[in-house]
């Protein structure tokens, strides 16, 4: 505005300038309400640019360019295998299959002849190998007999699993559900290696058929399952995007320490956990990373811990606030307490629990005193502010304190939630090689062998063996 304008608002009299300083003084201060809106916006923005696997509920996979320091404390012992600990060695085999000896025949210094010279000694030395791969044909003849007394003609059975004229053997088929479903090979590169190491040339059609066998032999196994994952008494549950015929859906998976289910639906919420049917049976506790659809259920809850750490980490380092690496360092120490106490064989008296849960009290507090409600929303937009995501923590942790330290109360609770995302792991790595599945059926297939192999896995039975079981129809059940 310039000095005349100023001047002429000024002889108008008060009136003239009272209403100027208005108009400036509301401009202002939305000025400064724009101002403070874009601040928190980019520090919206620099949060998700400073996000990682370490420090937020990112995969390691998204991470680029810097790999992220690890949240694990240095335990103090020298790398390699610690004492006591079994190594695998190659170790010379006491009865060889084959035996090749070598002879001297004659003297290197003087070429004397040495045929009928006695042996001193035998120097062994072992290769161990394996044979070449080749395709073995068996036919079965069964005789055909004519009753000399009836006339009734008589021919002997073939024996199961051969049906056909001509098909192929359980080992073979075994082989082929092996490498795609457990070593998540595609299907084109499984009929090139067949027919690389083999010299077999197979169709990929031979190769669905045979994992479609194991899938319909696994029925009954995976419903075995789902009955003993309901009734033990900890379950780990999770879920992770999926995509289906170029679609996007929902891989849900239920787990302990012997048993693994998955199921993939087109939804992610209760619908989906509902109609695959596992959570809505559980009756003892969950643990999960505080996915609200969870809390549908009647089953009692455990929070995963990694995920609070990883939060916790992300907002001390977006924030510099101290109470974060409190928290840290307290939920660490419990642990540590915790597996000491399961060393000794008793549990944490109650003024240790008591002293521990005075501490996480205190950090919450700190915590609110540090990150106070939001202010009134003062802008034209509907609703309440946004909180922060330090305050949006705090009343997780506040509101869910049995949860979030259901580990120190029963020690069949782990700290975190890392099996159920272990068990995820390969069917992301599945994704991440394929892409996409390209049917439903292929994905409930995938599921439901996968499932069995890490069941498999997790009770020390071989793989190869498990599947080859499953399809001469006695699989592998675990002993719960």
């Amino acid at each position: 505005m310039k000095y005349e304008q100023l001047l002429e608002i000024y002889n108008a009299g008060p009136e003239a300038v009272y209403k100027l300083l208005s108009t400036v003084m509301e401009t202002n201060e939305r000025l400064l309400t724009k101002v403070a809106l874009q601040e928190e916006q980019i520090k919206e923005l620099e949060s998700r640019l400073d996000q990682n696997s370490r420090n937020s509920s990112k995969p390691p996979s998204s991470d680029e360019f810097v790999k992220p320091k690890s949240q694990r404390k240095k335990s103090g012992k020298k790398p390699g295998g610690q004492k006591g600990h079994k190594g695998d060695t190659l170790k010379m085999a006491d009865t060889p299959d084959v035996t090749v000896t070598h002879r001297v025949e004659s003297c290197q210094g003087c070429e004397h002849t040495l045929e009928d010279v006695p042996v001193k000694k035998l120097v062994k030395r072992q290769q161990h190998d394996i044979p070449t791969l080749k395709m073995i044909v068996t036919e079965h003849c069964a005789e055909n007999k004519l009753c000399p007394c009836c006339g009734l003609e008589n021919q002997a059975p073939f024996p199961k699993g051969v049906e056909m004229p001509l098909q192929y053997g359980p080992n073979l088929k075994s082989f082929l559900v092996y490498l795609n479903q457990y070593q998540l090979i595609p299907y084109k590169r499984v009929v090139e290696l067949i027919k690389d190491i083999c010299g077999v040339s197979l169709s990929e059609g031979t190769v669905f058929n045979s994992i479609h066998a194991a899938y319909e032999a696994l029925e009954p196994v995976e419903q075995e399952i789902v009955e003993h994952l309901t009734g033990s008494p900890v379950v780990n549950v999770d879920e992770t995007g999926m995509r289906i015929e170029g679609e996007r859906q929902w891989l849900h998976v239920a787990s302990n320490e012997i048993l693994t289910h998955y199921g993939c639906h087109p939804k992610r919420g209760s619908d989906a956990t509902d109609d695959i049917g596992v959570l809505p049976e559980i009756t003892g506790v969950a643990v999960h990373d505080y996915w609200k659809p969870y809390y549908n259920y009647d089953f009692s809850h455990s929070l995963c811990n990694a995920h609070h750490l990883r939060e916790l980490t992300g907002i001390f380092e977006l924030t510099g606030q101290k109470w974060p690496l409190e928290m840290v360092d307290l939920l660490l120490e419990i642990k540590t307490a915790v597996g000491r106490s399961k060393t000794d064989a008793h549990k944490l008296n109650p003024e240790e629990i008591k002293g521990f849960e005075q501490q996480y009290a205190q950090i919450i507090e700190k915590g609110y005193l540090e990150n106070p409600p939001p202010e009134e929303n003062k802008t034209k937009k509907r609703g309440r502010k946004k909180q922060s995501k330090a305050r949006n923590l705090l009343d997780r942790l506040s509101a869910h304190r049995p949860e979030v330290l259901a580990f120190m109360y029963d020690y069949r609770i782990p700290f975190d939630n890392n099996l159920a995302e272990r068990d995820i792991r390969m069917m992301k790595v599945k994704q991440k090689i394929s892409g996409v599945f390209r049917s439903d059926q292929g994905a409930k297939m995938f599921c439901r062998i996968r499932g069995y192999i890490s069941t498999a896995r997790k009770n020390s039975a071989p793989v190869f063996d498990a599947i080859k079981e499953a399809l001469k129809g006695n699989p592998f059940v675990p002993q719960v």
